[in-house]
């Protein structure tokens, strides 16, 4: 996998990763990761952030020790802004709005995380983009960065991202789920779908660092975009 490179200079790296990829190595160390990847490419670099394995989009690695550490307390800070996007299931009643509900890991489920009023503060906003039946297009800025914070916090107001199995419904989007009187074409055993992963990417990134100012976005991938011209094409 060639990892599509959206910014470089000395001191960092951004890349848009693509679905399905871990970014960073887990514990066993038998699957590659965006990271290790990296590594053969430019050396040693250093983790700043990580995004979930199917979430898509912008992530950041550090070329240098110094911009590691500068790098990682803007990402611990509220001076990164984060900005990401996705389809969630339902429409929404208010177009904008914020979410400010605790985050705690579950105490029975490791790797799977829950508001929860001991839990760390979790703060997301978002705005519904594009409105369709059975989904909102939605642009989420996360103010903190807890584990599955917008996955855990859709779940939370009761519109869970799409194809999000473990804090929503896994079932895939369809053509025939939107298109009335769909068939299957002939050469078709059975129909395949539209989308299959977590519809979730992280898109922008907003933020200064010594003094220079970086706007930096990844493109959607070609399986949302196709959805989202699907979803507008059967709107009515």
């Amino acid at each position: 996998m060639h990892p599509d490179i959206i910014f470089e200079n000395d001191q960092f790296i951004t890349v848009n990763k693509p679905s399905g990829l871990l970014s960073i190595p887990d514990r066993l160390g038998q699957e590659p990761s965006l990271k290790d990847i990296l590594k053969e490419k430019f050396g040693n670099i250093y983790t700043v952030h990580r995004l979930d394995r199917d979430t898509s989009g912008i992530i950041v690695f550090a070329k240098t020790e110094e911009a590691h550490k500068e790098l990682s307390q803007l990402f611990e800070g509220r001076d990164m802004e984060k900005y990401y996007v996705g389809l969630v299931y339902g429409q929404m009643v208010n177009p904008t709005g914020s979410i400010d509900a605790p985050i705690m890991e579950h105490p029975g489920k490791t790797s799977k995380m829950m508001t929860h009023a001991k839990g760390k503060p979790s703060l997301t906003d978002y705005e519904v983009l594009e409105s369709f039946r059975l989904y909102s297009w939605v642009q989420f800025r996360i103010h903190t960065g807890r584990t599955h914070q917008i996955r855990v916090h859709m779940q939370h107001i009761g519109h869970s991202i799409v194809c999000d199995e473990v804090y929503g419904d896994a079932k895939p989007i369809l053509l025939s789920s939107l298109k009335k009187n769909f068939k299957l074409s002939k050469t078709a055993e059975e129909e395949k779908p539209i989308l299959s992963r977590l519809a979730l990417h992280s898109h922008r990134l907003s933020f200064t660092l010594n003094g220079e100012k970086f706007e930096l976005e990844a493109p959607l991938p070609k399986d949302l975009k196709a959805v989202l011209q699907q979803l507008r094409k059967w709107k009515g």
